[in-house]
């Protein structure tokens, strides 16, 4: 199979498709992979290191997309480079269709293009592996995230999280406790940093308690939000429905009685948002001020660690690639129930799409 590995087109975002190890197992199956020239700079991959690992370097992207039975990328596709797709092959990626932009979706349709969100295959005890390799990464950096932003040049209070003696430590408060809020918790919890936990599920909220002594946990209801959202200084929405768009939980009257500079964190801001007032940011510029109080909405947390967020990404979807490949993409989908579970269009068609008549815009 030819497999296609662009350089990825956002703003910011560092990661590659492949990492030269991978490349070459690939290319060990007598797949060829073609990669664009200086892919995996920003995750401190080379050129010389794909070719070493049996890969074909070229020099524009209409060529990688152009030569690509599958497509293996990151982040979700700007709409020229769904025009760059042949018709029929595929692409799998963290794809985050659920928020993309309907007249995307209609192309990838049209074009007959498999799209196979890796963040959406499941294994059958539930898990989704894809999804929760990059989930640990960005859990873990919201705390250092905050730390900085709670700090006065950023604009924030001047808090440290930690406290010091005779000092109370900044109160933390976490929408969900699936994987983000959970490396979130312990990142916090090791800084600390005074927690509150909120999930629908008690079981959840059961692991948390028994994990992190003395973290408060309370069932996510509106009553329970706002009475939350009143005293935090850290605001962190984590809530994933799998498969569908994220729920806003956060109203904008509930971020209204927030105290003034406190920080809101939207981390479900790449399935559409939790928070009402979230709108999505960047890495150069991943804050803005609403209802006085700050928000940061990157969907793309894991982008700026890039040679770590890149292997472990491939660490968790390679076996799925392989199979892509070895197989092909029609029996593969059929085989594996997992990875059936992935695919948003197949051949003109919608399978696991939701809400395509509501797509508003997120991200370009």
């Amino acid at each position: 199979m030819n497999i296609g590995i662009p350089k990825e087109r956002r703003p910011l975002e560092y990661r590659v498709g492949l990492s030269p190890a991978a490349a070459q197992l690939l290319t060990n199956s007598e797949h060829k992979v073609y990669i664009e020239h200086e892919a995996g700079l920003g995750a401190g991959f080379s050129d010389l290191e794909y070719e070493q690992a049996g890969a074909h370097i070229v020099y524009r992207p209409e060529e990688v997309f152009g030569r690509a039975d599958l497509l293996i990328k990151v982040a979700r596709p700007i709409l020229e480079e769904i025009e760059w797709l042949q018709p029929g092959s595929a692409i799998a990626g963290l794809l985050h269709l659920n928020s993309a932009r309907k007249d995307k979706i209609d192309l990838l349709l049209k074009k007959e293009i498999t799209s196979i969100a890796l963040e959406q295959i499941q294994l059958p005890d539930g898990s989704v592996p894809v999804r929760q390799s990059l989930a640990q990464i960005g859990g873990f950096m919201i705390p250092q995230i905050a730390a900085r932003l709670l700090q006065n040049e950023s604009g924030g209070k001047g808090i440290l999280i930690g406290g010091v003696v005779g000092v109370p430590p900044a109160e933390v408060i976490i929408i969900g406790a699936g994987t983000v809020g959970t490396c979130a918790t312990q990142a916090f919890f090791g800084m600390g940093a005074h927690i509150t936990v909120l999930d629908i599920s008690i079981k959840a909220l059961q692991r948390v308690h028994e994990r992190f002594p003395g973290v408060v946990t309370m069932i996510a209801n509106p009553i329970n939000i706002t009475k939350v959202c009143n005293y935090a200084d850290v605001l962190v929405g984590a809530v994933l429905v799998a498969g569908e768009r994220a729920p806003t939980v956060v109203t904008r009257a509930m971020v209204r009685k927030m105290k003034p500079r406190a920080i809101v964190m939207d981390i479900s801001i790449d399935e559409g948002g939790c928070i009402e007032t979230s709108r999505p940011t960047t890495h150069d510029h991943p804050t803005f001020l609403e209802e006085g109080v700050i928000h940061y909405c990157v969907p793309n947390i894991p982008g700026v660690v890039a040679r770590t967020s890149t292997h472990s990404y491939i660490n968790a979807a390679l076996t799925f690639i392989e199979e892509l490949a070895e197989f092909g993409i029609d029996s593969a989908i059929q085989r594996n129930q997992a990875i059936y579970k992935g695919v948003m269009t197949h051949r003109g068609n919608i399978l696991h799409l939701a809400q395509i008549n509501a797509l508003d815009t997120v991200e370009d």
